[in-house]
């Protein structure tokens, strides 16, 4: 006989809502190998980015057939705060989404309700990879709500402006900076270091603080300084890296290396 069927437990959304250090890989490569090797370096979860690549959903549904089984949880940077976009990563096997162009409740709330089945939301029922074709509807039917994650992007000076009313949207489980994004909306592309967007910054992690939520931000550029005042500074979902930069620094460093020889 067939063993009970069992939802994959994401101990992610229960770091995110205890505001617990979790640490993430990012994958601007569509390859499943790219997820194959990042799943065994150790990350707690990992982000295909769909809104700055072109990895499409079949792409999608390899990179976690990649990630399936090896441990970190299955994330998704989706294309655009859409119910289709933010339904159709679910089905695939997502176990959370992080939300671009959220700059109110009223946008939060609309996140929310794409990644929850009603009550709660309006996520459509059907078969699909995540119950494994129908074969675990019932069980995926009952526990998906509880175990998929949302993390709404704070990337404007609007939602830092509005940040408590989003975190005070139920089924928010965190929030995640756009660095870049968040210190443009302040006409200071770039400048991340910049007072005027630190201060951004802390507003935010004050209010996570206060909510009970974690807060999130994206080293693009890790190091041993910048990762500890990371977590100093109270951020609990921490992306470090990318593929790409990964990618990029190695080969330049080797290269350096050969040309110094």
């Amino acid at each position: 006989m067939p063993a009970p069927a069992k939802f994959p437990h994401n101990p992610v959304r229960t770091a995110l809502r205890k505001r617990q250090l979790t640490l993430g890989g990012w994958i601007q490569v569509g390859h499943p190998v790219v997820a194959e090797i990042f799943a065994h370096a150790g990350f707690d979860w990992v982000a295909l980015d769909g809104e700055h690549t072109d990895i499409a959903l079949a792409e999608s549904a390899n990179l976690f057939r990649g990630l399936h089984g090896r441990g970190p949880a299955p994330f998704v940077r989706v294309r655009e705060n859409d119910t289709l976009a933010i339904r159709q990563v679910l089905d695939l096997g997502a176990l959370g989404v992080i939300v671009p162009l959220v700059h109110t409740a009223a946008d939060a709330t609309r996140a929310v309700r794409a990644a929850k089945f009603p009550p709660q939301g309006e996520r459509g029922f059907a078969f699909f990879r995540a119950n494994n074709y129908g074969a675990d509807f019932a069980a995926y039917a009952q526990n998906a709500n509880e175990q998929i994650a949302v993390v709404v992007m704070i990337e404007s000076r609007q939602a830092v402006e509005n940040i408590e009313e989003i975190l005070a949207v139920e089924g928010v489980d965190g929030v995640f900076i756009g660095p870049y994004d968040l210190s443009g909306s302040y006409g200071l592309a770039g400048q991340l270091d910049h007072p005027t967007v630190v201060r951004a910054q802390k507003k935010v992690v004050a209010a996570c603080a206060a909510a009970g939520r974690s807060a999130g931000l994206h080293l693009v550029g890790p190091t041993p300084e910048n990762i500890a005042e990371t977590i100093k500074r109270g951020f609990t979902f921490i992306a470090l890296g990318m593929d790409t930069v990964f990618l990029r620094e190695s080969a330049k460093a080797v290269l350096a290396a050969a040309m110094k020889a």
